[in-house]
């Protein structure tokens, strides 16, 4: 059964809804250990303190606000909890804004809501509300110390929320959307439509695969046989000159469907030294 994240109460005007928030999904990454090459021993980072000169224990960590050079402002956990807000516990429906409103940017992580039993009538109404309106929903939750603002939106025949950044936390880059001084002509607008087109088509995230960790996985294996994996080639790009040109010759070798990368090919390990041998030989 999976753990939830959150437990309390989702409020929407006088009705109160207990919910539960589950991650809805999680980065599947191959996690590489730091070594020692001498004895390919895992290195272990202890907690030390460097005043005491030795290990220390959990149970001595404080946590401290530093508002000055190795000045802090220290706090026990009683204290952190008295200052927690209402969202703490519940999250109070703000305001209903259209979906399409939100730029996908302020997006953060993504969570399920699911209803207690006592609030699976009220947890309906307003998932049928949401979708017959086209609105979502704006809230504050706090978790995990710290106050989120989140959007609600109905998903999937549920209600689905989004912790999102708030509107300090978005940087700014400046060097972004400066590129007015270049304006492409209608001819070459027309191209990289028509481009576009050949392009189309239905959003299938099935269809997307994490090829690094793929031959990541390829490369564990072959290395525990004994094996190497002969190197992946990597077309040669160089900036596009005639705009032109490139469109048409995109649109003339346009694939009928997405170019599937090879599989990695593994090499005996011998065959991979007596061609390495040669090379050095040339």
């Amino acid at each position: 059964m999976a753990t939830s994240v959150w437990k309390g109460y989702l409020t929407f005007g006088l009705i109160s809804i207990p919910i539960r928030l589950f991650s809805a999904g999680r980065s599947e990454r191959i996690g590489l250990n730091q070594l020692h090459s001498v004895c390919n021993s895992r290195i272990r980072m202890p907690l030390y303190c460097p005043t005491c000169d030795r290990k220390v224990e959990r149970s001595e960590i404080v946590k401290g606000y530093e508002y000055d050079k190795d000045q802090y402002v220290l706090f026990k956990e009683e204290e952190l909890d008295k200052i927690e807000p209402e969202s703490a516990r519940s999250m109070e429906i703000l305001e209903f804004v259209k979906i399409d409103e939100i730029d996908p940017l302020y997006y953060d992580s993504s969570y399920y809501m699911t209803p207690e039993e006592a609030g699976e009538k009220a947890y309906q109404l307003l998932l049928k509300a949401m979708e017959q309106s086209g609105y979502a929903a704006i809230a504050k939750l706090s978790m995990h110390q710290r106050e989120h603002i989140v959007v609600i939106r109905p998903r999937a025949k549920g209600l689905t929320l989004h912790t999102m950044f708030y509107t300090n936390e978005i940087r700014q880059v400046a060097e972004y959307g400066r590129t007015e001084t270049v304006q492409p002509k209608e001819q070459e607008q027309k191209l990289a439509m028509q481009l576009i087109e050949s392009l189309a088509a239905p959003f299938q995230p099935e269809k997307y695969r994490d090829e690094y960790r793929e031959r990541m996985l390829a490369l564990i294996a072959a290395k525990q046989q004994g094996q190497e994996i002969a190197e992946a080639p990597h077309p040669q790009l160089a900036p596009v000159i005639d705009l032109m040109a490139a469109l048409k010759k995109s649109l003339a070798e346009k694939p009928a469907a997405p170019t599937k990368k090879p599989p990695l090919r593994v090499v005996p390990a011998a065959t991979q030294t007596q061609k390495r041998s040669k090379r050095s030989a040339g």
